[in-house]
């Protein structure tokens, strides 16, 4: 029989949560609702540590408390085990930003390959993940997209970048734990693509250990699905697929707008959740060479993933299905798709408090930005709040 499952239950989906935890939050979503003073904080911050102030400790009682497991990967294993406790994996997900040198490339590279070792054979890791703006120059990625006019010193750049992206693969497939490579901004994913490409033909010629991610709010990701799967199947490798809807929207659309190209973006959310049930569709059809994470904080697409792997007769534990959310957003859908038996992952990033800033940064634009967002996260935490008063007076009578 297959498992019925509903999102809104808030005793599972705050089951890890304490009444401490569950005000902060509120306040904390109350305070993400108002545009204007996230626009404040966010010119303040920027402001505060150009001054050198110290800012860490209230970020840190704040937004890093909610949405970040730590500075360190020692540090995270407070969240890791939380998370595990309830049935859901961690990804570690490095979030520094910012960085521009050679060193600094080399630095990542080395924590990445910190977070494999870790992850190597511990089912609570079952991921890893890494930008490739985290190992390269931006200007260099985007001058590759163009396909084309690199100089004698960019090409041996460009190499000494693949030779970064190879160990973090191949340390990947050595330690057994996939990676995801994840997608960033149009004008620079063709040099991304194009290396996640090399590296799945590379290492995923028995199992998808090399994950590339597609942002199906463009337009021409379905298509481009269709395509890695023709191009996985003739030349005998296997795909591992992450699909998101996207997170540069605004950028994207005004980027097109002032440089006179055709708006990659969807022309609306309905097309968009329409394109993203489809390519969930397909990959469930072709798992004989295909492995799929959904990662949305979607309520209709986490049940039409649900609805498609029961059509199919599929085990709430396939091995190439999960379903992924950020830490601290959508607990209702992780929680209660793991109490369910389906595979959840949380991405947990980490990284020493004025390096992650800009990933805080967008966390907050995103809770303001996306429609309905902080009001449905302030209406399962005040549910949730009022069902543990309830739950408590009646115990006292």
């Amino acid at each position: 029989m297959p498992i019925e499952i509903s999102f809104d239950n808030t005793e599972i989906a705050f089951a890890s949560r304490s009444d401490l935890d569950l005000r902060r939050a509120y306040l904390l979503f109350r305070t993400l609702g108002n545009r204007n003073l996230v626009e404040c904080g966010k010119y303040l911050t920027q402001i505060g540590f150009a001054l050198h102030l110290p800012l860490s400790p209230a970020i840190k009682a704040t937004l890093f408390r909610q949405f970040v497991g730590g500075e360190t990967i020692e540090e995270c294993r407070q969240t890791i085990e939380r998370l595990a406790d309830y049935g859901i994996g961690t990804i570690l997900d490095y979030s520094a930003e910012g960085k521009s040198s050679e060193n600094s490339f080399e630095q990542t590279t080395q924590e990445l390959l910190k977070i494999i070792a870790r992850a190597k054979g511990d089912p609570h890791i079952p991921f890893a993940v890494f930008k490739v703006t985290g190992l390269a120059r931006y200007e260099l990625l985007e001058k590759a997209s163009q396909w084309g006019g690199l100089s004698a010193s960019e090409k041996e750049e460009l190499e000494r970048v693949e030779h970064r992206i190879e160990r973090i693969c191949r340390a990947a497939a050595d330690a057994e734990t996939p990676v995801f490579l994840d997608a960033e901004e149009t004008w620079i994913q063709p040099a991304i693509d194009r290396f996640a490409l090399e590296m799945m033909r590379k290492f995923n010629r028995e199992k998808a250990w090399v994950w590339n991610t597609l942002q199906i709010y463009r337009w021409d990701r379905l298509s481009y699905l269709k395509e890695l799967h023709a191009q996985a199947q003739k030349e005998g490798f296997y795909l591992g697929l992450k699909l998101v809807r996207g997170a540069y929207m605004e950028k994207e659309r005004a980027r097109a707008l002032s440089k006179g190209y055709p708006d990659p973006i969807q022309p609306d959310k309905a097309s968009t959740d329409r394109d993203f049930n489809a390519a969930v569709s397909y990959c469930l059809e072709n798992l004989d060479r295909i492995s799929l994470c959904a990662g949305s904080h979607n309520e209709n697409s986490n049940y039409h993933l649900v609805q498609w792997m029961q059509k199919y007769a599929l085990p709430e534990n396939h091995a190439q299905i999960w379903f992924a959310q950020l830490l601290g957003m959508s607990d209702h859908l992780s929680f209660n798709l793991a109490q369910a038996g389906y595979n959840v992952v949380k991405y947990v990033p980490y990284a020493p408090v004025k390096d992650i800033v800009p990933y805080l940064i967008r966390r907050a634009e995103e809770n303001t930005s996306v429609a309905g967002q902080v009001g449905r996260e302030l209406d399962l935490i005040t549910r949730e709040i009022k069902r543990r008063r309830e739950q408590f007076a009646a115990a006292r009578d």
